[in-house]
């Protein structure tokens, strides 16, 4: 049964019921991978559905393993980036590092510094000062990188540099050489003399390298360097095992939402396993404090949620160096000292956030409440949670919302929209009147002058009402496949953890089953959940989950479909299996 999402008074969301969707995939292909790879029907189907009907491919898919990566000199400029570190260190040349403050900018500052100190190689690194220095390598940030006492020989930027056109020339100038690695898009050419290994520069449209954040590239960088020294027969470069850095890795290619596809998959699956190990002092005190139980295996859900938050915190509202220094210490106390202080941040940037949440809903049910669009504005908010912000008011009001904060005389900040509106469209017609804009359907980043802010306020509402009116949109859950209750077993978890880990471009598989009973009223709690208990046809109890559907809560002994996605509820030493409920619908 279908039913699209209408807009409700104020143009808000107003779901009625979701359309089911499922497609069955060829039966011969099914059976095949199910033959030739041991796997269970409905394990069978997910992999054909993953695009991989060869069952060599599959088995790539299925079991990654390092030794499968490319030549990393296949990157262009990246060998020439090697040369040049390799002739830094061999030479003893002064090496400043200036990385980004997001995850994927710490895990690849610390990556790149952790191997340079294996060679005895000691640079200097910074991470910008958001609220002094601004975004990426701004020529504030690099003169700090730079006023280092000695001459610097040797500048490399990390997640950061490839629209930096003047301060390129800057650090040139010098004297000084300057490798730029990263993964966004360029705007105009840099100087000669910049090495650039960015693959959304000279890679080509096809390749897999597009799909790397910069801490992939940084690792790809630090296979490069120690290919080059081992076949120089370097036994110092025969000790360094690639294999430990890949908890790095896949913290800022799972933060950075990247696609989990291909070597990415490779590197984000070995290194979360590498990551539940970790050796790691920095690591290990953070998850500690983060309240994370490494032992039942740390999930993208873990750095999404738990480290990626306390890494940020630092970057902004004090100094991401913190962070770096964390990952890269081996004194405990330190170490400890450094998680409680992050997690201190995240807790500030919490309160930070709540305020600003509170005071912004109440600019909208003063001024807005009708609007379809929503645009808040305040001289004292605080520039790092605008973002997060407008992504709290856009689920609140389910209306695409820009939340901006005063940096001098702009209005700087971020969007969020809903599934249906597509920001870049509504906003086209207005950026003549923006100073800068930039982003994608969800997600913007938006800086106007303070005196359009109401310009931008009404034009928002009027274009957002006008998509709205000329587009359709229907809520859809995708089904991966059917199951019986009884399937739903530790056993089949373990052929579901094959695919892992969920994220871009691999999600997270959708199941349903028919003609479930709810033979007990469901539990609410906090208002918005419910918990609940199903009893498969063996008599076994599997617990459930609904998140913010108390107000859709199915009839007892009334046969209803389930759409769901299985997960472990870890909780001290225990784990025990649980639905996590989707969307439900009177049988059919």
């Amino acid at each position: 049964m279908a039913s699209r999402c209408q807009r409700g008074q104020g143009g808000q969301l107003i779901t009625v019921l979701a359309r089911w969707e499922y497609n069955p995939t060829s039966a011969s292909t099914v059976g095949t991978l199910r033959r030739q790879l041991n796997l269970s029907p409905s394990i069978a189907e997910l992999v054909a559905k993953a695009g991989f009907v060869d069952c060599d491919e599959a088995r790539r898919f299925l079991h990654p393993r390092l030794s499968e990566v490319s030549n990393p000199f296949e990157i262009p400029n990246l060998e020439k980036a090697a040369h040049r570190i390799c002739q830094a260190i061999d030479q003893g040349q002064r090496i400043v590092i200036c990385g980004d403050y997001d995850v994927d900018g710490v895990t690849s500052t610390a990556l790149l510094v952790d191997i340079l100190q294996k060679f005895n190689t000691y640079p200097k690194f910074i991470v910008p000062l958001r609220s002094e220095e601004g975004y990426g390598l701004s020529r504030k940030a690099a003169e700090r990188a730079l006023d280092c006492g000695d001459k610097a020989d040797l500048f490399i930027a990390l997640d950061c540099g490839t629209n930096s056109l003047e301060e390129a020339k800057y650090i040139l100038s010098c004297g000084c050489d300057l490798i730029i690695v990263d993964h966004h898009q360029t705007k105009e050419p840099l100087p000669d003399g910049v090495l650039l290994v960015n693959p959304h520069v000279f890679g080509e449209s096809e390749s897999e390298a597009l799909n790397f954040c910069t801490v992939g590239l940084v690792f790809k960088l630090a296979h490069g360097i120690l290919k080059l020294k081992r076949n120089r027969n370097e036994a110092r470069a025969f000790e360094i095992t690639l294999r430990d850095y890949l908890d790095f890795v896949s913290m800022g290619t799972i933060a950075d939402l990247v696609p989990l596809t291909n070597e990415n998959r490779i590197f984000t699956r070995i290194g979360l396993k590498t990551l539940s190990q970790t050796k790691r002092k920095g690591l290990s005190s953070l998850m500690n404090v983060s309240g994370m139980t490494a032992r039942h295996g740390v999930r993208p859900v873990d750095i999404s949620f738990k480290l990626g938050p306390r890494i940020n915190a630092s970057g902004r509202l004090a100094d991401a160096s913190l962070a770096v220094e964390l990952l890269l210490s081996e004194d405990p106390s330190y170490c400890m000292e450094t998680s409680l202080k992050l997690d201190s941040f995240n807790r500030e940037r919490q309160e930070i956030e709540k305020a600003i949440v509170e005071e912004a809903m109440r600019q909208v049910e003063a001024y807005q409440s009708d609007s379809y669009g929503i645009v808040v504005y305040g001289d004292d908010w605080h520039p790092g949670v605008v973002g997060i912000v407008a992504s709290r008011l856009s689920r609140a009001y389910d209306r695409p919302c820009i939340v901006l904060g005063k940096e001098g005389d702009l209005g700087k900040g971020s969007g969020r929209s809903v599934e249906g509106v597509n920001l870049v469209e509504v906003l086209q017609d207005f950026s003549d009147e923006l100073e800068s804009w930039g982003g994608h359907p969800m997600a913007v980043g938006v800086s106007v002058s303070i005196d359009r802010v109401e310009n931008l306020r009404s034009f928002f509402d009027q274009s957002v009402k006008k998509f709205t009116e000329t587009h359709t949109y229907e809520k859809t859950i995708n089904v991966s496949t059917y199951l019986k209750l009884e399937e739903a077993s530790p056993e089949f978890m373990d052929e579901v953890s094959l695919l892992q880990p969920f994220g871009q471009q691999n999600p997270e598989p959708v199941f349903a089953t028919k003609r479930v009973v709810f033979k007990q009223r469901p539990k609410v709690f906090k208002e918005n959940h419910f918990r609940f208990n199903l009893t498969d046809q063996n008599g076994r109890l599997i617990n459930g989950v609904a998140w913010k559907m108390a107000h859709r809560i199915p009839e007892i002994n009334t046969p209803v479909d389930i759409a769901y996605r299985l997960a472990w509820n870890s909780f001290g030493r225990q784990k025990i299996l649980q639905i996590e409920l989707i969307d439900w619908r009177c049988a059919q």
